[in-house]
C-alpha cells in the first residue's frame, strides 16, 4: 500500500499546489455544460467536459486572464462581488458558494491548529437523557466527541477506539461494521465526503484535516474519486436505511443541531416515528444495548 507522501501532485490531497481555490474552481467548471447556460456548442469538440476558462469568464463578466490566474493559483483571493458572479457563472448552490467564499478568505488560511474541541457537561447530560434516541456531537471535522450509550449500540464500541478513529467519515469508510450497516453506502459514503470538504474550506491549513485526508486518500479509491472532485454540502437533516446485526433492518431519520455553546459542534439526534416499526427496532436496539458493556463519552468529553 502506498503512503500519502508518495502521491503525486494530482492525487486528491488536502489541496495541489495551486491551493484549494484553484482546485475548487477547475472541479465546478468541468461539472457545468455550455448547454445549462443556452451557449452554442463550438465547432471543433471540447478537448475536456465542461466549459472553458474564456465562457466562465465571460458568463462573470470578469477578463479571462483574471479567471485564468485564479484557476491557476497565482491569485489567491478575490472580491465578493467577482466570487458571487464567478459562482453564478458556475452554477453554485448557496453552500457551494459559501464554500467558495471560505477558500479566498485569506484569514481562514496559514493559522496554527484550533484548540482541542471540549463538549459542555450540560451536553453529555443531554446526551445520557436520550435513552431511546441515539445521539452523538460532532466536531468541527466530524470526529465524534460524544456519545450516548445508543449512539454506541449503533455504530459499535466508541469508547474502545483510539480517539483518532473516533471520526464520522472516517467510521463511513474504513469501519467494516459502520459500512456494511448503510444499506444505500455510496450516498451515506457521498454525503460524508462532502461535509468534509466544507470543513476544509473552513480550516484549510489543520493538520488534523491533512492527516485524516491523507489516511482516506490512501486507503480508499472511492474517497479519493469523491474527494477529487469537490463536492460540498451541508446537510441539517437527513433519511437513511440500516442493517444492525441486533436490530434488524429498519430506517432513521437525523437531524443536526449547532451547539449553543461551539458554534462548531454539532449534535446529531437519530429518530423513528414513535409506534411503528423503525422505532420498534430503535427499542430493540436499546434492549440489546442494555446487555452490552457500552459505554457513553467520558465526562470530559472523550
Amino acid at each position: 500500500m502506498p503512503s500519502f507522501d508518495d502521491m503525486d501532485e494530482h492525487s486528491p490531497h488536502l489541496a495541489s499546489p495551486k491551493g484549494l481555490l484553484a482546485d475548487f474552481l477547475a472541479a465546478r467548471r468541468a461539472a457545468v455544460t455550455a448547454a445549462e447556460h443556452g451557449l452554442p456548442e463550438p465547432v471543433h469538440p471540447r478537448r475536456v467536459p465542461g466549459l472553458r476558462r474564456e465562457e466562465v469568464a465571460q458568463l462573470a463578466g470578469i477578463s479571462t486572464d483574471y479567471y485564468s490566474r485564479l484557476e491557476q493559483g497565482r491569485v489567491r483571493t478575490a472580491s465578493r462581488s467577482v466570487l458571487a458572479a464567478i459562482g453564478r457563472a458556475l452554477l453554485l448552490n448557496d453552500d457551494q458558494q459559501r464554500h467558495l467564499f471560505h477558500l479566498a478568505d485569506p484569514a481562514t488560511s496559514g493559522r496554527p491548529d484550533a484548540a482541542v474541541q471540549r463538549v459542555s457537561p450540560q451536553t453529555l447530560r443531554l446526551l445520557a437523557n436520550l435513552v431511546d434516541t441515539p445521539a452523538l456531537v460532532l466536531g468541527r471535522y466530524l470526529d465524534i466527541l460524544a456519545w450516548n450509550r445508543l449512539g454506541a449500540a449503533l455504530l459499535g464500541d466508541l469508547a474502545a477506539l483510539p480517539p483518532e478513529h473516533r471520526n464520522y467519515v472516517r467510521m463511513i469508510f474504513l469501519d467494516p461494521h459502520v459500512r456494511a450497516m448503510q444499506t444505500d453506502w455510496p450516498a451515506r459514503a457521498r454525503e460524508a465526503v462532502s461535509s468534509l470538504r466544507m470543513a476544509a474550506g473552513a480550516y484549510q491549513d489543520q493538520s488534523r484535516l491533512q492527516e485524516l485526508v491523507g489516511e482516506l486518500s490512501v486507503h480508499d479509491l472511492d474517497f479519493r474519486t469523491w474527494w477529487g472532485q469537490h463536492l460540498v454540502t451541508v446537510l441539517p437533516f437527513g433519511h437513511s436505511q440500516v442493517h444492525h446485526p441486533a436490530a434488524g433492518t429498519f430506517s432513521l431519520d437525523w437531524q443536526a443541531l449547532a451547539s449553543v455553546d461551539d458554534q462548531e459542534q454539532i449534535i446529531v439526534l437519530v429518530t423513528a416515528p414513535a409506534g411503528g416499526p423503525d422505532h420498534a427496532a430503535l427499542r430493540r436496539l436499546a434492549s440489546w444495548a442494555g446487555e452490552q458493556d457500552l459505554r457513553p463519552s467520558h465526562p470530559a468529553g472523550g
